[in-house]
């Protein structure tokens, strides 16, 4: 921030050096709302040319303005949320000072912080709409269960058929519901562990080989083939053998319940001099399948908790719209990378990017 002093009636020196160090914008405006002076962090929000030009020209936020305003004309202005839709659209928390204080008189400017809080904004919308999306997922099934109890106890209390019907999509309800709860376990526990990196070393190719083993019956019943290629002198990756089935085993049974009945899955792992994400070297495993494929508008948000392309589908498929997220997580905690490509109509591929044990 450049040293610059006050009027002789303010009397306030700044310290440049320790305003440049500060991550949060700050500028000055004085009693003609010019901005007089900036740190590095408002230059990089309002632009080089914001200085000397009038408040109104280069603060997009009729709030912010007249917050600042007040504060010249010495009125004491709470701190307030203001949205600035430029260069990046961001929330922040404007704080302002008079300079002098409030209680002086003659000639004053304006100290002004704004904090950026989009992060801590899109985490609480993110936590509301969790527990609206969890509490969601779970009213369905529980509503069906007392619904069957209470016909059970009643009109179909000695109708064995009925009994029998009725209890088979009790238990398929209760078997949703442990799923969703395992995964939701399984998210939260990740979430927890996301910054620690697992240090083990994993072969891959005999994970990839117990995942196709498992996901092979639901694969032939579709009439699907299982088809993995990996290289015998792969090398090891860096993870936690555990978490990378579960990757795996998500990818690949995401690829038989949306892939064409009577079409191959294949499981492609490659060793890469430079992956992305890090631009080191490491491997890669594609998951492919062919289907309907997603459409390019949804791609971003299918890692989402609780985003499902096709809604219907997925639940009728014992979905509950976690897996990817899941996957999404696993893949960070192990510093990796997720591609997601996909045409419609056509081949959809999954690439999960990992550094190799030696990294």
């Amino acid at each position: 921030m450049t040293q610059r002093t006050l009027t002789e009636d303010a009397r306030i020196p700044l310290d440049a050096g320790m305003l440049d160090g500060l991550r949060d914008p700050v500028f000055l405006v004085d009693e003609d709302r010019i901005i007089v002076d900036y740190n590095r962090a408002a230059r990089h929000l309002l632009g080089i040319e914001a200085l000397a030009t009038a408040l109104d020209k280069s603060l997009d936020s009729a709030p912010a303005v007249a917050a600042i305003g007040d504060t010249l004309r010495g009125t004491s202005v709470e701190t307030i949320e203001v949205f600035l839709p430029y260069p990046i659209a961001r929330t922040y928390e404007l704080s302002v000072w008079r300079l002098p204080d409030l209680k002086s008189t003659g000639p004053a400017w304006a100290m002004v912080i704004l904090h950026d809080i989009t992060a801590a904004k899109k985490a609480a919308r993110m936590r509301a709409d969790f527990v609206a999306n969890v509490s969601h997922e779970l009213r369905s099934p529980l509503s069906s269960l007392l619904g069957f109890i209470e016909t059970l106890r009643g009109p179909a209390r000695d109708d064995p058929e009925a009994t029998e019907r009725f209890l088979g999509i009790m238990e398929s309800e209760a078997q949703r519901m442990t799923r969703l709860i395992n995964d939701l376990l399984a998210l939260s526990k990740v979430e927890t562990e996301e910054h620690i990196r697992p240090e083990n070393s994993v072969e891959l190719g005999p994970v990839l080989l117990q995942v196709a083993n498992t996901l092979s019956v639901r694969a032939r019943d579709r009439g699907m083939d299982i088809i993995l290629d990996v290289p015998n002198d792969l090398p090891s990756a860096m993870g936690d053998s555990d978490e990378l089935t579960q990757v795996f085993q998500n990818l690949v049974s995401n690829a038989v319940s949306y892939g064409n009945t009577g079409t191959p899955i294949r499981v492609v792992v490659t060793a890469e001099d430079a992956i992305e994400g890090s631009g080191e070297a490491g491997l890669s495993v594609a998951v492919i399948n062919r289907g309907d494929g997603i459409p390019p508008e949804e791609i971003s948000r299918i890692t989402e908790r609780f985003y499902r392309v096709d809604k219907g589908r997925s639940r009728s498929m014992g979905g509950t719209g976690l897996g990817l997220a899941i996957v999404k997580h696993i893949v960070s905690r192990h510093r990796g990378h997720l591609e997601i490509d996909s045409k419609l109509d056509d081949e959809t591929t999954f690439t999960v990017s990992l550094p190799p044990a030696s990294a």
